[in-house]
């Protein structure tokens, strides 16, 4: 089976290459020929752990290729993936220019039965949209051809991509009629031999899915996050609390870690969209907008925390921030937390040096006036207070003698609760974390 997967994005490059990975042969395409001839050195245009090896073992045994040449693609396969960007509206809605321009493209280039399958995440009604859109394409070629469109959301997490890809928790495949779903399972069939659990159901239930499993992962952590805020006027402990809690099978241990809120390409545009979605049908999503709302309240709130660590006042205050990207493993800083806590203390007159392990490069374009530094040492040299922002792994085990030299003055903000409150007060620190 031949698949042309259109997007080398994240969710893009990730699906082709795995699917290569499966003995598929796979062209991924892209309008940007500097990101197809990288790729085709072997540049890889995000950070995901493994992705780099995948891609270059499947470009060797030459089932996985690039091209800038959709139509040649597209003619070419069965199953055509759209898996492009699909960027948040200023009024909170998703902006589908891409995916529509895509669309307008098969239906420019198609010539026989093919599946166009939704990847990326859009709002319901979408795949109908595309469908309608082919139709329109073909129809101005005078021309009559067959073909189906299904929804198959991806459920990547950045950071173990490949992993949630060939060991999903679930696939879930949104199509109407007989044959797609046929050959997306055929498609499928080595996760399906694997016994991984598959949905099978209509296109509109598929596409509502994604942000389904998307909103309620964010309230998990809101709710966490408010949990967190009581146990700080109470003396409460929320990792205990969310121990207490997650070994309850109905509630599960995971995504109930307190901290400055959830960031990345997902949570903060599908929660926004699913609100915005919820309007458009004269409905109101009420739980998610409170997850908004507390979302964004929470980096404010780690603003005025590491404020209050350093005596209410950090005007010329030297702050070292350990972490930038907005969860470990990945270089993404779309919507970060640590861009709008960063910002609020500069507002607030500090001076910031960062160190992140692979983000630097991403968040200079969003922070430009902070001093970016080469290890965690070399950031907190001379610095009034050091804060973890990110919890990488490297973070874990810091020779806190060796910080408690270096700092001016031994404050340290653990908003990821990595470190235990005994263990930093008996080092010397004047340690304060989220929640406990």
């Amino acid at each position: 089976m031949n698949v042309a997967v259109i997007g080398t994005g994240y969710v893009g490059l990730v699906t082709g290459a795995c699917f290569a990975e499966f003995g598929v042969r796979v062209t991924c395409v892209d309008k940007i020929a500097e990101k197809i001839e990288g790729l085709e050195r072997g540049e890889m245009p995000i950070y995901e752990p493994g992705l780099d090896a995948l891609v270059e073992r499947n470009v060797r045994a030459e089932r996985l290729s690039f091209t800038t040449d959709a139509a040649e693609a597209i003619r070419n396969a069965l199953v055509v993936f759209i898996a492009v960007g699909t960027p948040a509206r200023e009024d909170g809605g998703t902006d589908l220019t891409y995916v529509e321009a895509v669309a307008r493209e098969i239906g420019q280039a198609i010539n026989g039965y093919k599946v166009i399958v939704t990847k990326s995440t859009v709002p319901v009604g979408t795949s109908y949209r595309v469908r309608d859109l082919l139709k329109e394409e073909i129809s101005k070629r005078g021309e009559e051809i067959d073909f189906s469109v299904a929804s198959n959301p991806e459920f990547l997490r950045e950071g173990a991509a490949i992993g949630d890809f060939m060991r999903p928790d679930r696939v879930v495949i949104g199509a109407d009629e007989e044959a797609a779903m046929a050959i997306l399972k055929d498609l499928y069939r080595p996760l399906y031999l694997n016994e991984t659990p598959f949905v099978l159901t209509n296109i509109a239930t598929a596409e509502l899915t994604k942000y389904a499993a998307n909103a309620f992962l964010a309230t998990k952590i809101s709710f966490i996050n408010e949990v967190a805020n009581f146990c700080e006027r109470i003396g409460g402990d929320v990792q205990a609390i969310a121990r207490g809690i997650g070994l309850d099978g109905r509630i599960g241990k995971k995504f109930l870690h307190a901290g400055p809120g959830f960031g990345g390409s997902c949570f903060p545009k599908d929660t926004r969209s699913a609100a915005h979605f919820a309007k458009d049908l004269g409905e109101t999503f009420q739980i998610v907008e409170a997850v908004i709302q507390v979302n964004d309240a929470q980096r404010q709130r780690m603003v005025e925390k590491v404020q209050a660590a350093m005596g209410g006042d950090v005007d010329g205050k030297t702050i070292a921030i350990l972490g930038l990207s907005f969860k470990p493993e990945t270089d993404d800083m779309r919507d970060a937390p640590a861009v709008d806590i960063v910002k609020g203390l500069q507002a607030r007159g500090a001076n910031v040096r960062a160190f992140d392990p692979v983000a630097m490069t991403e968040a200079a374009k969003q922070l430009p006036d902070i001093t970016y530094c080469k290890d965690a040492y070399e950031c907190c040299e001379n610095a009034d207070a050091v804060v973890l922002m990110t919890e990488w792994n490297q973070f874990r085990m810091l020779d806190l003698a060796r910080i408690h030299k270096l700092l001016r003055r031994p404050v340290a903000v653990d908003l990821r609760n990595v470190y235990a409150p005994e263990a930093m007060r008996a080092a010397g620190f004047e340690y304060t974390s989220v929640g406990r």
